[in-house]
């Protein structure tokens, strides 16, 4: 089984490379953020015409998440996060397929730091770190997929000097990260590829992809039940090269079936 968390930066003009993709790579799971489309306008027929079920939450030029299965329609758990009422960003999204939980995420940027938007970052990690606890008491196979918005580490950025001030690597911001990881999450990616260096992002500014300066925001964490089954864990990065391309590489994690 192949899980993938997919930044799409806008699914509508984006659609040409998610199709392409799901067609070349045949993943099993898909995890998608920042569709910045309403759930009015997803593109449901054109993803069913590619052989993938889907629920979404949706929000007019804004956020987004999904979750795709291949052959299968996925079971819709819960969209959102508890702890503050009046929050109205579609950021989460928790499905069921084949007897695995999936949550697509998509963490607030939290920029610019310190300001309301930082503040609001940080309450958002805290309660992901509830609905995570309360994920992992189910001792079921979890994975906790998307962009997080999160520089974990160092050398998970090419630059520590040009990210210092940014809100993805603040220590605040890889402190509640670490938190929800220590809750008994695996970080699949880390896990496989535990010096660093591997990037899932670069900006469409300054030349990043050409020069090769990215860094790693999207993370997939594994509950101790989906960890034992782990084979693998890349990222698709020539994805990002092609025409039109989202900033996000695709980025996945590989499994035995249980």
């Amino acid at each position: 089984m192949k899980i993938v968390t997919y930044n799409v930066n806008g699914i509508k003009a984006r659609l040409p490379r998610l199709l392409e993709y799901l067609a070349e790579q045949a993943p099993d799971i898909v995890c998608l953020q920042e569709l910045k489309s309403s759930d009015e306008t997803f593109p449901e027929a054109d993803i069913r015409a590619a052989g993938y079920g889907a629920v979404w939450h949706g929000q007019k030029a804004f956020n987004g998440v999904a979750v795709l299965a291949r052959g299968a329609d996925p079971v819709e758990r819960q969209r959102g996060l508890d702890g503050e009422s009046d929050d109205d960003h579609s950021r989460y999204l928790e499905a069921e397929v084949d007897g695995v939980v999936v949550a697509s995420i998509y963490l607030p940027n939290g920029n610019p730091q310190p300001g309301p938007k930082f503040d609001y970052k940080l309450r958002w990690i805290d309660r992901l770190g509830q609905r995570a606890r309360a994920l992992l008491a189910e001792e079921r196979p979890t994975i906790l997929a998307g962009d997080y918005n999160v520089i974990p580490n160092d050398d998970d950025t090419y630059s520590v000097h040009a990210m210092q001030d940014d809100a993805l690597m603040q220590p605040e911001s890889r402190a509640g990260f670490r938190a929800v990881a220590a809750q008994g999450w695996t970080d699949a990616l880390r896990t496989r590829h535990p010096r660093g260096g591997v990037w899932t992002f670069w900006d469409y500014q300054a030349g990043a992809w050409q020069r090769d300066a990215g860094f790693r925001i999207d993370h997939l964490l594994l509950s101790p039940q989906a960890a034992d089954r782990l084979v693998d864990a890349g990222v698709d990065k020539e994805y990002r090269g092609r025409d039109k391309a989202s900033d996000h590489a695709p980025t996945w994690a590989s499994f035995r079936d249980g």
